[in-house]
């Protein structure tokens, strides 16, 4: 019988705060941005990018982080991972959100409301 072999696992606060930068890197979120979107001060993002804070899970701003998350995998899977053409989206006046889905995100309602479009886009196609 083989032993089993411990595989290490990282740690879900840094993960998840990495994805988050990742995310709103790839909708072409600014630091300022993405600080509004999830809840926090601008400092505290920049302690996040510096690798010295990160998401606490089970936080109101993990929450928002990991809702931007969804929103990122949800608008790539839609444009089939084409940068220009997902910020082109998130620029762009809608309708739905009477605003481009870049300033809507800034709320939570807002944030929500663009995750459930998407969600609803993506059972369309």
């Amino acid at each position: 019988m083989a032993n089993p072999v411990a595989v290490p696992t990282a740690a879900p606060g840094p993960v998840l705060t990495k994805a988050a930068f990742r995310a709103g890197d790839l909708l072409g979120l600014t630091h300022s941005a993405l600080a509004r979107v999830v809840g926090l001060s601008p400092a505290s993002i920049s302690r996040m990018a510096a690798g010295k804070l990160s998401l606490e899970p089970g936080t109101k701003p993990a929450e928002l982080a990991l809702l931007l998350v969804r929103l990122y995998r949800s608008l790539d899977a839609l444009v089939g991972n084409d940068d220009a053409m997902r910020r082109r989206w998130m620029d762009s006046f809608n309708h739905a959100f009477n605003q481009p889905p870049r300033q809507a995100i800034e709320s939570v309602e807002g944030l929500v409301l663009v995750v459930r479009y998407l969600d609803g886009a993506r059972a369309l196609s």
